[in-house]
């Protein structure tokens, strides 16, 4: 059988993500900030897919995308998601949720312009989500871009932006032989409120 201690400690939440956060960059072969993202419709349909992390603190967790893409639109219908971190080199997992906010300006500005000018026109040029004719109509839209603007950083397109998720369930997973897996849920009513924690079982 397993050691009966929990390997989750019933701290802080947030510096418990920023310990196994730190330990995953230093074994996941790739991208230890990508997160599965869920959002909904109004009624309730769901749609998740990958994104990546791109700030995080005591004030929640940001990603960027274009908001007229599906989730974008989704995110502005119904302004709360959920993520899941998987660390599989860690055998474990973080589950998310909580309401959205979108960043301000200034912050879409500067992350947007820390990017790789040729990621900055990819996202210029791209209609996020649309259909697409012809791979070669969006390569043509990121060859004019790159005409248009030969030096320099392009223009932050005001439809592309961030959102930052303030946690209200965290969920921490660590994985156990035969599958007596160690899970702790932390819970909290609003931003400046103090967290609850339990276990659960596996």
């Amino acid at each position: 059988m397993q050691d009966d201690e929990s390997a989750i400690p019933p701290s802080d939440p947030l510096t418990l993500f920023e310990v196994w956060f730190a330990e995953a960059k230093e074994s996941e072969p790739n991208d230890a900030n990508a997160m599965a993202l869920a959002t909904a419709t109004p009624d309730g349909l769901p749609s998740v897919r990958m994104v990546l992390l791109k700030g995080h603190g005591h004030d929640g967790f940001v990603f960027y995308t274009n908001a007229e893409s599906r989730k974008g639109e989704q995110i502005r219908a119904n302004m709360r998601a959920a993520l899941l971190f998987h660390w599989k080199s860690l055998r474990r997992q973080i589950r998310i949720e909580g309401p959205l906010e979108e960043v301000s300006e200034a912050e879409a500005d500067a992350y947007f312009h820390s990017r790789p000018r040729v990621s900055q026109i990819g996202s210029a040029a791209s209609d996020q989500s649309r259909s697409l004719p012809d791979r070669k109509v969006y390569l043509d839209r990121v060859a004019a871009l790159e005409q248009r603007y030969p030096e320099g950083d392009i223009p932050r397109p005001p439809h592309w932006t961030g959102f930052r998720l303030s946690p209200r369930h965290i969920e921490f997973w660590h994985d156990r032989q035969y599958r007596l897996h160690d899970r702790r849920l932390f819970t909290r009513e609003s931003a400046d409120a103090s967290w609850s924690n339990t276990l659960l079982y596996p």
